[in-house]
Parts: C-alpha cells; structure tokens; sequence
C-alpha cells in the first residue's frame, strides 16, 4: 500500500456487503497484518472501517487536490 498521502481504493464488487457500492471511491486505512489475510480496511457507506477482501478493489492513485476533496465531502 502507498506509504505517502492518503490511499483510496475503487470498489468494483460488493458481493454480500450492503456498505459497499460498485463504482464508489474508498479511503484506505493501514493494517498491515489485514493485508497478509488478503483484506483491506476500508471506511464504507456505515462511515466505519471494515475489512473486506481485497479481491473487491482496485487501488487508485489521486492527485492531491482528489484526495483533499474527498476528505472533506465525508
């Protein structure tokens, strides 16, 4: 996972997760033992983190500019 800034992931499954939606942004949040599981910590539609198989995003990488507009929409 991308060590500076924030890292967003882009869902493209949603399989059984009613806090997830296909198309949307995420932010990340680090948990490097999640990672070796294969799951991602994830801040959902709940407004919590949860980790969800990683398998259901992609990473993204967004200009700076993005990654401030959408800290400040949540």
């Amino acid at each position: 996972m991308e060590k500076e800034g924030q890292v967003f992931a882009l869902c493209v499954e949603n399989k059984d997760c009613e806090d997830l939606e296909k198309r949307k942004i995420y932010q990340l949040l680090p948990d490097k033992e999640a990672e070796k599981e294969g799951y991602l910590r994830v801040i959902d539609e709940s407004g919590e983190d949860y980790l969800y198989p990683q398998s259901y995003f992609v990473l993204v990488h967004l200009p700076r500019e993005a990654q401030e507009a959408l800290r400040l929409a949540i």
